[in-house]
């Protein structure tokens, strides 16, 4: 009986201590303006959308910018927190962020695990070659080495484009573009906005290197929210919004992707209007 009643009592423990934890997180939004910060995870290796700036060692970029922009509607302070890819949701779920603004892709499989803002931006994955591989299409890259991100949707793209490629994967995406250059693999697959960025890092190597014309399905990025915090949805798609219908949205899109920057971009082909797909 003694036992019984041991038992019992650490079932009602464990029980109001779970009510107790579910009470104190119900509302994220709340806790964030109590605490007076907004976590944001981010990839901190991932240009233009949120890298080091090798001059003045600070964070920057597209999406370091957007985020910036929600702590402001907020009123509070942002914290920038640098994850891998893989590591990604895993640190939203658990609390470690608040947000995610780190090149996540919406797709189904994800909505499961996360909730997502408006998108603000759409991509598609692309390859990048060695020149004198004599690669020009994407199905001439069956048997050979393929290398991109772990954890990422580029790995599963090119999976189920090339099912015979050899694919390695590599922390972040810095790495796996080294990788390509140092012959370590055939091809590279990024998303291909960041994939043009890389390009552009290339200089007058980028002639040895050759970007192939099909891209590997489109890519909708949004930040990423913990499962049914509408409140704090709400405020993030509502800056959103008001980014857009500003011109605000347009011009970040310029300073980081449009004509002049690495990515080169010529226009922009998309708003910011919808967290569907």
């Amino acid at each position: 009986m003694a036992n019984r009643r041991t038992l019992l009592a650490c079932a009602i423990a464990l029980t109001a201590q779970f009510a107790f934890a579910n009470g104190a997180h119900a509302d994220q939004l709340a806790d964030i303006k109590k605490k007076g910060e907004i976590v944001f995870g981010v990839l901190g290796t991932d240009e233009p959308n949120s890298f080091i700036d090798p001059k003045t060692r600070e964070l920057v970029g597209y999406e370091v910018d957007i985020a910036k922009a929600v702590a402001k509607k907020l009123g509070v302070k942002p914290v920038f927190k640098q994850m891998s890819v893989a590591a990604r949701i895993p640190e939203l779920q658990q609390g470690h962020v608040d947000v995610l603004a780190a090149t996540l892709t919406h797709n189904k499989e994800r909505e499961s695990q996360v909730d997502f803002a408006l998108t603000h931006f759409v991509t598609g994955s692309k390859v990048m070659v060695r020149a004198s591989s004599g690669i020009n299409a994407l199905p001439q890259l069956a048997g050979k080495k393929v290398v991109t991100v772990r954890g990422g949707t580029q790995e599963t793209n090119i999976r189920a484009a090339v099912p015979t490629a050899t694919v390695v994967t590599f922390e972040n995406t810095q790495q796996a573009f080294q990788a390509l250059q140092q012959g370590k693999g055939i091809a590279y697959v990024n998303d291909e906005s960041s994939l043009l960025a890389d390009y552009g890092k290339l200089g007058p190597a980028a002639k040895n290197f050759t970007i192939l014309p099909n891209s590997i399905g489109v890519e909708s990025i949004a930040l990423g929210l913990r499962k049914g915090e509408k409140s704090l949805k709400a405020v993030v798609d509502a800056t959103l919004r008001e980014l857009e219908t500003s011109g605000a949205a347009n011009a970040l899109f310029n300073k980081w992707y449009g004509p002049g920057t690495r990515p080169n971009i010529a226009k922009r082909t998309f708003t910011i209007n919808t967290d569907k797909i």
